[in-house]
């Protein structure tokens, strides 16, 4: 593997793995997948063929940001329907 391709797989693996510590299924499910897929592909030594599961890997990082801003999403608007649905059932404020 050339050296810049190595640094940049290097890279992906730890911004990977950072962002694997919120994975709804566990950071250890997380880490398992993410060694395998990366030891099925430790033997390629093809630059292009590297170049594009790099890029296949930067894709996953922007899909695992969707997962964890739609998770947050979820959790807000849930929160604020709640607090909007006890506000027009006047639950939980004092009555005056």
């Amino acid at each position: 593997m050339a050296n810049p391709l190595r640094r940049e797989v290097r890279q992906l693996y730890k911004n990977l793995l950072y962002l694997g510590r919120e994975y709804p299924q566990g950071a250890d499910y997380f880490r398992e997948r993410l060694n395998s897929a990366f030891m099925k592909n430790k033997d390629v030594t093809d630059p292009k063929e590297i170049r594009k599961l790099v890029e296949c890997g930067e894709v996953v990082i922007k899909e695992l940001g969707t997962l964890y801003y739609l998770r947050e999403y979820k959790a807000m608007k849930k929160r604020f329907y709640e607090e909007e649905l006890l506000g027009l059932l006047n639950i939980g404020r004092p009555i005056d």
